[in-house]
């Protein structure tokens, strides 16, 4: 017979647990970064990390069992391609809890649990993906702005001349209609 954990459920039941422990384990997988109670952060991290050991495996058995957990096919699919071949010379230790003080209004104790990147000595902090991602965005627009910023510079300066110039007149249109509304009066 299966022994319920020790200590209050997360909710209402174990169902209620069940489906938080899997909605939070979703967003972690999908955002590589959550922030959470830490109470929700400590049930969270062995969750999860049953998880990537599963997609480690990689093998249909493990798929299907992580589906059963993850509804999300995208989110299974992100697990098993990308963040368990990621981990595959990692022997544990995928997630991170950092404690980040109180919730203003009920001054719950917050966490924040995210995947652990780099090896297993590695100093980096981040997130698998946000890591990556983060380091793909920010060449991209950098690569993108040196290439334009001559281009756009000479348009904007012709945009503000017209502009300055359009502006002008009808203000001075409309200060002459002005005159002549006064007169009529």
């Amino acid at each position: 017979m299966p022994k319920p954990s020790k200590g209050p459920r997360l909710g209402a039941g174990p169902a209620h647990e069940r489906l938080m422990l899997a909605n939070l384990a979703t967003s972690l997988f999908r955002h590589a970064r959550i922030t959470t109670t830490e109470t929700k952060a400590r049930r969270l991290r062995p969750y999860a990390e049953k998880l990537i050991t599963k997609a480690r495996r990689g093998d249909l058995h493990a798929r299907r069992q992580v589906h059963a957990v993850i509804r999300d096919k995208e989110i299974v699919h992100t697990l098993f391609a990308e963040i368990g071949p990621y981990y595959a010379d990692r022997p544990g230790g995928y997630t991170r809890i950092t404690k980040i003080g109180p919730r203003k209004g009920d001054n719950a104790p917050m966490a924040v649990i995210e995947l652990v990147q780099g090896q297993v000595g590695g100093g980096d902090t981040g997130g698998a993906d946000a890591g990556t991602a983060a380091k793909k965005a920010a060449s991209a627009p950098a690569a993108a702005e040196s290439e334009s910023a001559p281009a756009e510079s000479a348009s904007q300066e012709a945009a503000d001349a017209s502009a300055t110039d359009a502006g002008n007149e009808p203000a001075e249109a409309a200060e002459d209609s002005g005159d002549s509304k006064d007169d009529k009066s």
